[in-house]
């Protein structure tokens, strides 16, 4: 392997934990990663975000104070807002306010509704599939935790994350200036910063780790926010039709584009999409010790959820419900490296596939009614953030607060 690659990045592809991205990728006809490939992933594991990086260091240098105002205003009212803008600012701007003509809005719209109409499942799959799993990877904890994320506690980050979510999904979300595209412009700013910040310290071990907040780890963290939920609500009964991935999938690439993941890490297709994530699971899955310290505090979480009446009720009943849809796509063995149950009764998903499934074909079949799903979908996410934080919204980049305002 080359002597360049971090440490971190193993000999050979590993086993991907879990009982639904594995098979699924196999049932698609996926192979794990060639020589040629994983290398690349290894390599990438020290590569970051160069356009952004660039314009950070230039922010830094000529000081936040005065820089920080002018890139905010270029992000919310576009550009040509900023009178007399500075080079660095214009040319990074105006390079990621021209929308890709492979950018079809249609098929962006139609994706919208499809991340809509997954409604709270959509959300529970996120939360304890893709952000609970993700702390098997180990590599990328390293970084999470030199930010204060376990002091801060898992709620506020993945309110932050589904708040992301919400925001690139929203109609209109990721046109230019839309909340999505906002959202990603300002967590790709942030990235840079934490990048800049974390690799400064003193027990950073590059050499070992790479670098923080690498394309290998973006990439992965990008499909598995939106495609990974979509594979796993599938295992709770949910048709999904080819139209309906292929569209996610491109949403996804776009989204991709803005938050700084390289061309040779966007998917083109539902089926790439699932490589990506397949690919990187198998470079960056080596739990360690910070694994079952993010991962624990999740379990009790839900006794801290805000419910409006039969709370305490409510409260220990999320706990199972959430125990149980992790123990199901999860898997026994990736929870016990978790530190968490062994084995909670899949109930939650039990109860929900016969009615995941009617639904769904209802709505693919009825004229108009994918649309009323996705509009009852959607209130019923905004709902559960509303259950997470006690608000209608999360702030995105508030766990990262210390570093952001430190700059």
């Amino acid at each position: 392997m080359d002597s360049t690659i971090p440490s971190r990045h193993p000999s050979a592809p590993r086993a991907v934990p879990g009982r639904g991205l594995g098979p699924f990728a196999r049932l698609l006809g996926l192979r794990a990663p060639t020589a040629t490939q994983f290398e690349e992933l290894g390599a990438a594991l020290t590569v970051g975000d160069q356009p952004m990086d660039d314009l950070v260091d230039w922010m830094y240098g000529e000081g936040m104070t005065t820089t920080r105002p002018l890139f905010e205003r270029a992000l919310h009212e576009g550009i040509t807002a900023v009178p007399n803008a500075p080079t660095p600012l214009r040319e990074f701007f105006e390079y990621i306010e021209a929308v890709p003509d492979w950018v079809d809005w249609d098929v962006v719209r139609h994706a919208e509704l499809v991340f809509s109409v997954g409604g709270r499942d959509g959300l529970y799959v996120a939360r304890d599939m893709s952000f609970l799993g993700g702390y098997l990877a180990s590599g990328f904890n390293k970084t999470l935790l030199r930010t204060g994320a376990l002091e801060k506690g898992p709620a506020k980050r993945f309110a932050e994350t589904t708040q992301w979510a919400m925001d690139v999904t929203a109609t209109g979300g990721m046109r230019p200036l839309g909340s999505g595209y906002r959202s990603t412009v300002h967590v790709r700013m942030i990235h840079s910063m934490v990048r800049r910040h974390v690799s400064a310290m003193p027990d950073w071990r590059g050499d070992e780790w790479g670098l923080p907040i690498n394309q290998t780890d973006m990439a992965a963290t990008l499909v598995g926010a939106l495609i990974a939920p979509m594979v796993g609500v599938m295992g709770m009964g949910k048709f999904v039709s080819p139209r309906d991935a292929e569209a996610a999938a491109h949403l996804t690439r776009y989204v991709g584009w803005v938050m700084g993941v390289e061309e040779r890490f966007l998917p083109n297709t539902f089926r790439d999409s699932v490589r990506i994530l397949y690919h990187t699971m198998t470079a960056i899955t080596n739990p360690d010790e910070t694994s079952p310290q993010l991962a624990v505090p999740m379990r009790d979480e839900p006794l801290g959820w805000h419910y409006r009446n039969l709370t305490g009720l409510r409260r220990r009943l999320a706990r199972s419900q959430h125990l149980s849809i992790a123990t199901l796509l999860l898997g026994p063995p990736a929870m016990k490296q978790l530190n968490l149950p062994a084995y909670t009764p899949p109930w939650y998903p039990l109860l929900r596939a016969p009615i995941n499934l009617a639904n769904s074909v209802w709505n693919h079949i009825v004229p108009g009614q994918f649309e009323r799903a996705a509009a009852r979908g959607r209130a019923d996410q905004l709902a559960f953030i509303r259950t997470l934080t006690g608000t209608d919204s999360a702030v995105i980049g508030d766990s990262a607060h210390e570093i952001t305002s430190a700059a």
